[in-house]
């Protein structure tokens, strides 16, 4: 298994998705990048990843750079926080990284977005490649370039737009996450063929069995197709002024979701809400056809997503929507569907209108016919 993804465009400099079932090709991209021994690695990872993958590919880095350190945060949510950012800068001071050197962000989407961050700003930029271990880093956060971290309660409110030189993912560490966290990945999957892509939702409605029990046939092309739709968005508009936007569906009600209960579903999960009420929104309001709308929410529920949520109020969970990035001005910059594959934006729905879709996912309001 392997297969090659390129991406360039409007500014990005050229960069690789490497798809395959290990990490032993690691060392020949980075030499084909032309990469020297020298030159130090810092692979930074997390208290759950780094235990299973870190020595190994720390130890075949070192077959190929004479210096490479390995820095620990603890994993979660709640790490992603520019103290965090610091420890890692202070390490890379102390080790006397400098701007020929680089940074390797082995773990999921928080490893990631701070590794990418960190990379940003540390002496105003230094490279980094992504080698992202969960579903939902592979097909979303690792792919397009945005980094960033938390502030206070508001998620990834500080960041910067800064691309990888190399994304390398192993399909085959997908097999030691929970069934959770491969749902939660799943959500941006299916996202991509609801704004961008009919056919290959209904492909991976066609083989959701495949998909779910991680058949690696079926696995790769998911993880290519949705690295593929994103590529295409992030060359159009790298720095989301306009089209980058539309993979923002489902995400303005999901991150309100996400916050409002302290991180303890998962990303991906709260996302599949969002995406459920935005649907419901889109027939509602919009021209979505109800028989999409039915099979949007039936397909999420067919990946193992729940799309109702309890324990918060409509008025909470829009009032937490309204710190959202994705405000303009007084404004909640809104994804809708006008059918499966093509999204749109919209900018005037009313509190009460953003209201009704709330309470559908909230289980207090029926489906509009």
């Amino acid at each position: 298994m392997a297969e090659t993804i390129s991406v360039a465009g409007n500014g990005i400099h050229a960069y690789d998705i490497e798809i395959t079932d290990s990490f032993s090709a690691l060392v020949l991209k980075l030499a084909a990048l032309g990469y020297q021994r020298e030159q130090k690695i810092c692979i930074v990872t997390d208290s759950n990843v780094g235990p299973l993958y870190a020595q190994e590919v720390a130890g075949l880095l070192a077959d190929a750079f004479d210096t490479v350190k390995v820095h620990t945060f603890p994993a979660g949510e709640a790490s992603k926080n520019l103290d965090t950012v610091g420890r890692l800068y202070e390490e890379l001071i102390v080790s006397h990284f400098d701007r020929r050197d680089i940074l390797v962000a082995l773990g999921g989407g928080v490893v990631g977005d701070l590794t990418g961050f960190a990379a940003a700003t540390y002496l105003r930029g230094i490279d980094f490649i992504q080698v992202p271990t969960t579903l939902l880093a592979q097909v979303d956060s690792s792919v397009g370039g945005k980094t960033g971290v938390d502030f206070m309660q508001y998620k990834n409110m500080v960041g910067a737009f800064y691309q990888p030189k190399l994304v390398y993912m192993n399909l085959s560490v997908l097999k030691s996450l929970p069934e959770k966290q491969i749902i939660s990945g799943m959500g941006e999957v299916l996202k991509h063929g609801f704004i961008k892509d009919a056919s290959y939702y209904a492909w991976m409605t066609a083989h959701a069995d495949e998909i779910k029990n991680l058949v690696p046939a079926a696995l790769e092309r998911t993880v290519a197709g949705s690295c593929r739709i994103k590529r295409d968005v992030v060359a159009q508009d790298p720095t989301e002024k306009g089209e980058r936007a539309l993979l923002n569906f489902g995400h303005t009600i999901g991150h309100a979701i996400e916050k409002l209960s302290d991180f303890g579903l998962y990303h991906g999960e709260c996302v599949g809400i969002g995406m459920v009420a935005a649907a419901y929104l889109s027939a509602r309001y919009g021209t979505l056809p109800a028989e999409d709308f039915a099979r949007i929410e039936s397909s999420l529920a067919e990946f193992g997503f729940q799309t109702r949520v309890s324990g918060f109020s409509p008025e909470e969970v829009l009032a937490a929507s309204k710190s959202d990035k994705k405000m303009v001005g007084a404004n909640v910059k809104f994804i809708l569907l006008d059918r499966i594959g093509n999204a749109y934006i919209y900018r005037d729905f009313t509190d009460e209108q953003l209201l009704a879709g709330i309470r559908y996912v909230c289980g207090m309001e029926a489906a509009h016919e």
